[in-house]
């Protein structure tokens, strides 16, 4: 059925009349224009990072969780566990992934949510659930037994790893952790993203957009006082501002301080050789209340403090960090 011209005009006349009489109405129907304009502008370019940063290595689903994976080399397995906001190409462009290949079996995870690993909603991502996650799919690929290396958020699912499955853990290199709980004001501030709905939407269309515009700040105080280095242009920036993989790391900052003081429990039981590594200048992390702390409770640990370093050691302390694990390795009966 066709509605005449005559009509349709007198419906469009009516309704800006009413627009007029109500502009609260019209500034609501505003914003709620933008802010799908802005979520479908936000899926389109998370579906393009997704195609021009297609995965590297291989999925493996466990749990009902499909995880993304890079294995290179050959030797002792050694585990890499990147830290929040980040994904295996973090771990690649830093150099540490061919460095390690040289001598072991490197197995670099994109952790759930992060990457191109999924993230169900069904599961509160603790660290301990990310342990029990990642010692299953070690296992499908016939890894009984690992050294385990975690940066920053990825430290507290190594510590995990080896407090929940001790023999599973050969040897633990924690870098740039945090162990034990602190008031934190960007936990308060990532907790509204990671609310249920409300939380969708903002991740959807704001954060994205800030994340975009807060990035190069975010950069300087993640690798301060040091130069962010130009091998970190490896890094997909796109990839980590989706929508996406902005939940997961609203969610795992809310998390933390939660999950620090389950860790702070049990740490002190740990028996298996931990290096303990930090850069001295970490502008993210206080290592005195965490690493140092860290290296006092666990009878089997040596610390490493990177002078001149900050919280991403991994790309700005490469060789410090490889020598860690080879600590680590020398301290263990193989």
């Amino acid at each position: 059925m066709s509605i005449p011209a005559t009509s349709s005009a007198s419906l469009w006349s009516v309704s800006w009349i009413a627009l007029k009489r109500h502009p609260a109405v019209t500034a609501l129907a505003g914003v709620a224009a933008v802010a799908t304009a802005s979520a479908i502008i936000n899926w389109q370019l998370g579906k393009k990072a997704e195609r021009d940063n297609p995965p590297a290595g291989e999925f493996i689903e466990v749990d009902g969780v499909r995880l993304h994976y890079v294995e290179r080399g050959h030797g002792r397995p050694l585990v890499l566990l990147h830290g929040n906001g980040s994904m295996i190409q973090d771990f690649q462009s830093s150099g540490l992934i061919d460095l390690a290949a040289q001598n072991y079996r490197v197995i670099a995870f994109d952790r759930p949510g992060f990457g191109h690993s999924s993230r169900p909603r069904d599961v509160v991502w603790t660290p301990e659930a990310q342990a029990d996650l990642f010692v299953k799919a070690l296992e499908r690929i016939n890894v009984s037994r690992a050294i385990v290396l975690g940066h920053s958020w990825g430290a507290s699912v190594a510590l995990a790893m080896a407090t929940r499955h001790p023999s599973f853990v050969e040897a633990l290199v924690l870098a740039s952790g945090y162990y034990y709980p602190t008031v934190r004001a960007d936990v308060a501030a990532s907790s509204i993203a990671a609310i249920p709905g409300l939380g969708d939407l903002i991740t959807s269309t704001i954060s994205p957009l800030l994340s975009r515009l807060m990035w190069p700040a975010m950069m300087r105080k993640m690798f301060g006082p040091r130069a962010i280095p130009d091998k970190f242009a490896g890094f997909p920036k796109a990839m980590a501002v989706r929508p996406s993989q902005i939940r997961a790391s609203a969610a795992e900052s809310t998390l933390m301080i939660a999950a620090a003081f389950a860790s702070s429990r049990t740490c002190g039981e740990l028996d298996v050789p931990t290096i303990i590594i930090a850069g001295e200048d970490d502008r993210v992390i206080d290592i005195t209340r965490q690493s140092v702390r860290l290296h006092e409770d666990v009878k089997r640990s040596r610390l490493h403090r990177i002078a001149g370093a900050g919280h991403m050691i991994q790309q700005s302390a490469t060789p410090e960090l490889m020598a860690a694990v080879d600590e680590a390795a020398a301290q263990t009966i193989h």
